[in-house]
């Protein structure tokens, strides 16, 4: 269960929501991969992005499809999987786990992105992850070149609800302050696998999935204040979520 929240994380959670807060920039939002779980939004930036890496792979593919139709090179890794749901010409596949080590079927994203073949030096890269919590190690464990190197990240973000918990607050947090140093929040979908957690005025999701756009790839943008996006989709058959006005209000 989460700590009670005190006055002090309670700001602390506001101040992180208020920095995620989406914005809609120059560049229009077009949707990869199919209607329902497995498909994410993202900004129309994709020109000169030749390499998506996509950690944890599903019973679906249709992202990393998507990517592969439009020409990039896809490199794919999950230990709990044989490969990809489908096969592409274009899928390079890793039964390994991404994590902040390497070793015991783990490698870091550093490891796997500077082993990858076939990847133009300096070249921008595309980053949609989907480890099932995970995800906050590799970020914090990834170096900041890695970071600038992507020039869009897609991240679904696991056990939000666990934010009032001031040990899991300060590396979930530490974790979105690290992308945002470089990257612009640009758009937030909850998965409504499950309810929102509510308390003093906040509305948390256990999942959802946050797209972020290189800073200097933005040439202007405003405060995003319109939810859902028109190509957002439900994940599951469950009631749908919508994201709360907290997220990007006030």
């Amino acid at each position: 269960m989460p700590f009670p929240p005190t006055s002090r994380t309670r700001r602390t959670s506001r101040g992180l929501l208020k920095r995620l807060h989406p914005h809609s920039t120059d560049r229009k939002l077009i949707r990869l991969g199919p209607v329902g779980d497995g498909g994410y939004l993202l900004p129309d930036d994709l020109e000169g992005v030749s390499v998506c890496f996509s950690p944890g792979v599903s019973f679906v593919s249709g992202f990393e499809k998507d990517c592969a139709d439009r020409g990039m090179k896809v490199y794919l890794a999950d230990k709990s999987v044989d490969g990809p749901a489908e096969p592409h010409p274009l899928f390079e596949f890793t039964k390994k786990y991404i994590g902040a080590t390497s070793g015991d079927g783990f490698m870091t994203l550093d490891e796997w992105v500077s082993g990858a073949s076939s990847i133009p030096e300096n070249s921008d890269l595309l980053l949609q992850i989907d480890i099932e919590g995970y995800e906050y190690e590799v970020f914090l464990a990834a170096s900041d070149a890695l970071m600038r190197r992507f020039r869009i990240i897609v991240a679904e973000f696991h056990t939000l609800e666990q934010l009032w918990n001031k040990p899991f607050f300060s590396i979930a947090s530490r974790a979105f302050d690290k992308i945002l140093q470089t990257h612009l929040c640009v758009h937030i979908h909850p998965n409504n696998c499950g309810p929102a957690l509510h308390h003093n005025g906040l509305e948390i999701p256990r999942v959802m999935e946050f797209t972020f756009l290189r800073r200097d790839r933005v040439r202007s943008s405003v405060p995003q204040k319109s939810f859902p996006h028109p190509l957002d989709s439900d994940n599951t058959s469950n009631p749908s979520l919508p994201l709360a006005r907290c997220w990007y209000e006030g």
